[in-house]
């Protein structure tokens, strides 16, 4: 603890230095350091009181797990998710905006350029409000938007310099009870699994990267629990099971893949400690990159809850780490799977947990406080 510690304060001072120096000199020190892209809220919504002034870089040093926050590189409003494509290129960002009458969501497309700052090079709407996530497909061609409003995602074509351009609007059912939350396509790049929060569904499509198609798939969908709110999904490191995280009833709910991309429910299991009493929503899930550990984020209880992965996909509880910060919404595990880093979405800042890799605890480092309400961590594999 006290290593990380003098390692944060180290590498404090070293860019706070730094940042009087010329670039080049700069961008010398910085090389050793992984960088995020960190998206934020901007303004009063109903649910949270945006203070962030748009998107912002992050420096990690991969060794003691310190962060150091940047400067804004993108000044729009409510990026609350961001994605950077597999090539490092590009990163696409949403407003999150809509709860205002009238109002439609944005995609943003960027290109990254050596010195990690963004230039925009177009933006579409989203025909839809409150844009919630986004994808892209393993064949780097697609990108896919989630909207909480309405019922529609988004599909579009990602050029061969990364703007975006229409390509497929999908309409899921009960439009005005559907809440399309997140978005994942599986490894073989040939399902398309959609969290639809209001309908208490996931439904699945099979998709074709070569021509762009996307069909509803055999089975079209699979029921979660009534009321369970399922909101982000993962898969498991041998793509032979999935798993969501339910928003509302705070639970994770694992699920064996068939052949045909189907899903069969195997297990359910709740994402708060027995004894917690109170109001609680779940929030994101992410699985290890050693494929034996799965996380899960809660608000309410504020905390992040670790299972190890059995053999038969089945989620064995490892324990409840709390962030010590309020609303931790979404979390992201830095490339080599060493730290864990939770966005306290109200309370602001960005707590740092060391990943035991062998059993899947956490330990909790520090808290970086310099991050104004934070909502989505975004590594760049550099």
């Amino acid at each position: 603890m006290k290593n990380i510690l003098l390692g944060s304060l180290l590498l404090s001072l070293v860019l706070t230095s730094c940042k009087n120096k010329p670039e080049e000199e700069n961008k010398d020190m910085l090389e050793n350091l992984k960088i995020a892209f960190i998206g934020t809220y901007t303004r009063m919504e109903g649910h949270v009181e945006g203070k962030a002034e748009g998107i912002y870089t992050l420096y990690q040093d991969p060794e003691s797990g310190s962060l150091r926050f940047g400067e804004v590189v993108a000044k729009i409003t409510n990026p609350s998710f961001v994605r950077v494509s597999e090539d490092g290129k590009n990163l696409y960002a949403v407003t999150e905006i809509g709860s205002r009458e009238g109002e439609v969501g944005e995609v943003y497309a960027y290109s990254i350029n050596d010195n990690y700052e963004l230039e925009e090079l177009n933006k579409l709407s989203t025909e839809a409000g409150a844009p919630a996530q986004i994808a892209i497909d393993q064949s780097g061609k697609y990108v896919f938007v989630a909207n909480y409003m309405g019922g529609v995602v988004m599909m579009y074509r990602r050029e061969e310099d990364g703007r975006l351009s229409d390509h497929k609007k999908i309409q899921l059912e009960n439009p005005g009870q559907s809440h399309a939350h997140s978005v994942n396509i599986d490894e073989d790049n040939e399902h398309v699994y959609i969290a639809d929060l209001g309908n208490d569904k996931i439904w699945i499509f099979d998709l074709d990267a070569a021509t762009g198609s996307i069909e509803p798939n055999e089975q079209a969908f699979v029921e979660v629990e009534e009321g369970a709110g399922p909101r982000h999904f993962t898969f498991s490191k041998n793509q032979e099971y999935a798993y969501v995280i339910n928003e509302l009833n705070s639970s994770i709910t694992a699920f064996k893949r068939k052949a045909s991309g189907g899903l069969e429910i195997i297990q359910t299991v709740s994402t708060l400690p027995e004894d917690f009493e109170g109001e609680n929503s779940a929030a994101d899930i992410h699985l290890h990159p050693n494929g034996k550990f799965i996380y899960g984020s809660n608000r309410g209880d504020n905390s992040i809850c670790a299972f190890r992965v059995g053999d038969d996909g089945k989620l064995i509880n490892i324990g409840f780490y709390p962030t010590n910060g309020e609303t931790p919404r979404n979390f992201a595990i830095a490339p080599g799977g060493d730290f864990l880093y939770a966005a306290n979405q109200d309370s602001g800042g960005i707590s740092i947990f060391k990943i035991d890799g062998e059993t899947g605890e956490l330990e909790q480092e520090l808290t970086n406080f310099d991050a104004k309400t934070p909502v989505c961590i975004e590594f760049v594999e550099n």
